[in-house]
């Protein structure tokens, strides 16, 4: 499947980065993923990429990449139902909170920690 055809089957967004063609670092991309698929080395190779809005495609299915979030190379296995999202989507740049108890300088009241 061609990547107009396959264009017509993603959302709107998708659809229209695929239309107006890859911006060169997605293709250099793209012919790396193609380079590893041909070389036969799915299960063993690490795609390393900066390139979080590249939209993945059926070709990409079952290759193992690294994608940068910011600070380290996440690693991301595409599986189908990801097709038509971007990379990025996989790799969160953001870690969750957890606070623990008041620091140096925190005042009597606030070192009050109710037990559960």
């Amino acid at each position: 499947m061609s990547l107009e055809e396959f264009g017509k089957l993603l959302p709107s967004r998708e659809r229209r980065s695929l239309l107006r063609g890859l911006p060169p670092r997605q293709k250099k991309l793209l012919e790396r993923v193609r380079r590893v698929r041909a070389e036969g080395k799915q299960g063993e190779a690490f795609i390393r990429t900066h390139c979080r809005d590249m939209v993945i495609l059926p070709e990409m299915v079952g290759l193992k990449f690294g994608v940068y979030n910011g600070k380290e190379f996440v690693r991301v296995e595409i599986r189908p139902e990801m097709i038509g999202h971007r990379l990025g989507e996989f790799a969160r740049t953001r870690k969750k909170v957890t606070h623990s108890t008041p620091g140096v300088g925190a005042t009597k009241s606030s070192l009050y920690v109710p037990l559960k």
